[in-house]
């Protein structure tokens, strides 16, 4: 199975919480990839928090074993859908995974929970 994992598990793993090193380690990573949102989500996070050079050594490390999905016309095209069904934050991230046949992994139920199409994995937070 491969997972496309949002920015809520990346950040934990990045800043060390346990939970999602056990996570991260349970799958194997080449099944293991992010959006390009969630790629920008982090970034943004690097550039306005404590500590950027730091913070960007840990990021570019773990960009080393996952791969970083690009956005295309059949992606934006599906968000499009789901945008004017749901109206709501999140749906580009689903829209990848839809595309790109994963199962995606995120804490936000919210954001997710509603999208028909989407697999998607809650894990125990």
């Amino acid at each position: 199975m491969k997972y496309l994992v949002d920015s809520d598990w990346v950040v934990d793993y990045l800043i060390g919480k346990q939970q999602a090193i056990d996570l991260f380690s349970s799958v194997s990573q080449d099944s293991i990839a992010i959006s390009l949102i969630t790629f920008g989500e982090i970034y943004e996070g690097i550039y306005y928090g404590r500590d950027p050079q730091r913070s960007e050594a840990v990021f570019r490390q773990f960009l080393r074993s996952v791969d970083v999905l690009p956005l295309n016309r059949s992606i934006m095209q599906q968000f499009a859908r789901i945008r004017g069904d749901l109206r709501r934050k999140g749906q580009i991230i689903a829209a990848t995974a839809i595309y790109h046949d994963m199962t995606l992994l995120t804490r936000n139920r919210k954001h997710y929970g509603r999208i028909p199409a989407l697999k998607v994995q809650f894990p125990a937070h």
